[in-house]
């Protein structure tokens, strides 16, 4: 079969069907079998995958002699089932990079001997970084439902743990002036803008947004598939970031690229995107908090849940309820104001029709 189009450790076989299939084979990693073929998004998808190695994992030496009983033993075969592989590999790699360096320390400890002061000792050992503190709970929690489900254990230890407060609302949310700020710093035609109107005025995950291009443009809309949760969401291309990708060189893969013409890299997209925050003096906000204004746009708006979620892709209210709160919160105040106001205006009214006038 020709290879001479496919990426760079793929080849092409035909299985005992006569089938064409595609694996990936890369020294110091397990071979990967393609599900989707070469051209399509999800073998894109895969790929990506198979080079952060969330997909064909790394070949650990001594791998297959892992002693029975151990967390190293229960990791391996936790990594091979749906609870690690459902979800999308961006998260596959996040969640083993915190598994990896909980095993690097705990890995040769047997499972049956865990216990719920023990997590609780390793959580405290990582303050002051509650939120990394918490990440930890989580992962060894799903670990741990595994183990117990596979018969390892007769009990989850990690659900006694309690965990830390998180004071705040995450990600900060742009404001108005800030995005007027943004944008007197950086005009249309920069891809500086372009990245924030890309962000802005589709609502998306930076992951998604790095990756946007003209093939995600159909019948004058961007059809996105996002890759954390897979939902295909169609959006139509609002006036400012039509006129703003019209006024930008772009690429021909993808509409953002680097100095050098090039996608930019996952890490690559969100330091540049730092950078051009901290240039216009918006040291504080962040890629994630112009996908909360987005959302906080609508919900002034009085568009309904179902109507955000059409748009951000978000599959449950409470995922929308986070971004909203706080216009919820004012809209509702808004509207206990009017309704005080009327009903004061009326009882003055009320009163001064039932006065006696002068002289009665």
């Amino acid at each position: 079969m020709k290879r001479r189009w496919l990426p760079k450790w793929v080849s092409g076989f035909r299985d005992r069907h006569g089938k064409a299939r595609y694996r990936f084979r890369r020294k110091g990693q397990a071979q990967y079998l393609f599900k989707h073929a070469p051209g399509t998004e999800e073998f894109r998808q895969e790929y990506q995958a198979c080079l952060t190695a969330s997909e064909a994992p790394k070949i650990q030496p001594g791998a297959d002699k892992v002693k029975p009983g151990t967390f190293d033993d229960l990791i391996v075969r936790y990594y091979r089932s749906p609870d690690f592989l459902d979800p999308s590999p961006r998260t596959q790699v996040v969640y083993r990079g915190v598994i990896e360096r909980w095993r690097a320390k705990y890995g040769s400890g047997r499972v049956v001997d865990l216990e719920t002061r023990h997590v609780a000792a390793m959580m405290a050992e990582m303050l002051p970084h509650r939120t990394s503190a918490n990440m930890l709970r989580k992962r060894l929690s799903a670990l741990m439902a595994f183990a117990n489900r596979q018969g390892d254990i007769d009990k989850n230890p990690v659900l006694a743990t309690k965990p830390y407060r998180i004071d705040g609302g995450g990600f900060h949310t742009w404001t108005e002036p800030e995005i007027a700020q943004y944008e007197a710093h950086h005009p249309t035609a920069t891809m500086a803008r372009l990245m924030f109107d890309l962000l802005l005025w589709t609502g998306q995950r930076g992951g998604d947004v790095r990756l946007l291009g003209p093939g995600n443009i159909q019948d004058k809309r961007l059809v996105i598939t996002q890759e954390k949760t897979k939902v295909t969401v169609s959006l139509p291309i609002l006036p400012a970031l039509a006129q703003s990708i019209l006024a930008t060189q772009t690429g021909e893969e993808t509409f953002l690229v680097t100095s050098h013409g090039k996608t930019f890299t996952r890490k690559g997209f969100g330091n540049k995107f730092r950078d051009w925050c901290d240039a216009a003096g918006l040291t504080h906000c962040s890629a994630h908090g112009l996908r909360k204004a987005a959302a906080r746009r609508f919900a002034e708006a009085r568009c309904s849940n179902q109507q955000i979620k059409a748009w951000t892709g978000h599959t449950t209210d409470s995922e929308i309820a986070r971004y909203t709160a706080a216009v919820d919160q004012q809209l509702m105040s808004d509207a206990a104001a009017e309704m005080l106001l009327a009903n004061l205006i009326a009882r003055v009214s009320q009163e001064s029709s039932q006065a006696p006038e002068k002289g009665q």
